[in-house]
């Protein structure tokens, strides 16, 4: 028997689950985008992995938890965390203790490190909850008026302005092949700059969705191909540092 089984086999006896907790997009109330099944769940928990401690506190006690939060053990994991300090949050699930995951926006484990910790749950036999809650990236796309039939979420591209410029050649260029739409997403700083690189690369005809600060008051979601975008963003900043999502879809020239 291969230690991995042997883990797994020891783990599933008495072990608690793993709930994947959803957050809100922005500082809004929870109440408004959490369903209430989740935020009823909240209490019963007691031991949380998070991305930022100092977030997973406001928000807990926002989504009424207020006056119990120093009751509850967090622990976090984050881009910074090693793999032998992931594996060491198993033992949170021993004696039947359940676990709640929270990433600082949105769905746990979606673009975010999460995702090691619900890897090896599966790997040893802990059950994994997912909970509804809000995904920016599947908000956007229904918003977009893209192609929500066939499209493929590609993460941050590179920073660089060459290679960035280059990649989003190569993302047009399969956009078009497959008629796919193609989401990613950039650290909010850069929101701008990858717009405007957008412009200067990808075709007239190609359309752009922009989609900013989703559920909240001033959120901005509108779609218009390459060439209008040009037209109506000259000498404007369209964006702003605010969490956004990239959405293209190529088509052929008329």
């Amino acid at each position: 028997m291969t230690q991995l089984k042997r883990e797994e086999m020891e783990r599933s006896n008495n072990k608690g689950r793993l709930f994947l907790i959803p957050s809100p997009l922005g500082e809004n109330d929870p109440r408004e985008v959490i369903p209430d099944g989740v935020l009823s769940m909240l209490p019963k928990l007691t031991t949380y992995v998070v991305e930022a401690t100092r977030t997973a506190r406001r928000y807990l006690s926002a989504a009424g938890l207020k006056g119990h939060i120093q009751e509850l053990e967090f622990h976090e994991l984050n881009e910074h965390t090693k793999p032998d300090e992931v594996r060491a949050l198993l033992t949170l699930f021993d004696n039947g203790n359940d676990v709640g995951l929270i990433t600082e926006a949105g769905l746990p484990a979606v673009a975010d490190p999460g995702s090691q910790l619900v890897s090896l749950c599966h790997k040893v036999g802990i059950e994994v909850v997912p909970c509804s809650g809000p995904s920016s990236l599947m908000l956007a796309l229904m918003a977009s008026g893209l192609n929500g039939q066939s499209f493929a979420f590609l993460g941050y591209i590179p920073a660089k302005t060459d290679e960035r410029r280059q990649a989003l050649k190569s993302i047009e260029k399969h956009s078009l092949t497959e008629c796919q739409t193609k989401l990613f997403i950039e650290t909010p700083y850069r929101n701008e700059q990858l717009f405007r690189d957008i412009l200067s690369t990808c075709q007239n005809s190609t359309e752009l969705c922009i989609a900013a600060n989703i559920t909240m008051p001033d959120a901005f979601i509108k779609t218009k191909t390459v060439g209008e975008w040009k037209k109506c963003s000259e000498g404007k900043e369209i964006i702003g540092k605010r969490p956004c999502v990239f959405l293209i879809l190529a088509h052929r020239n008329a």
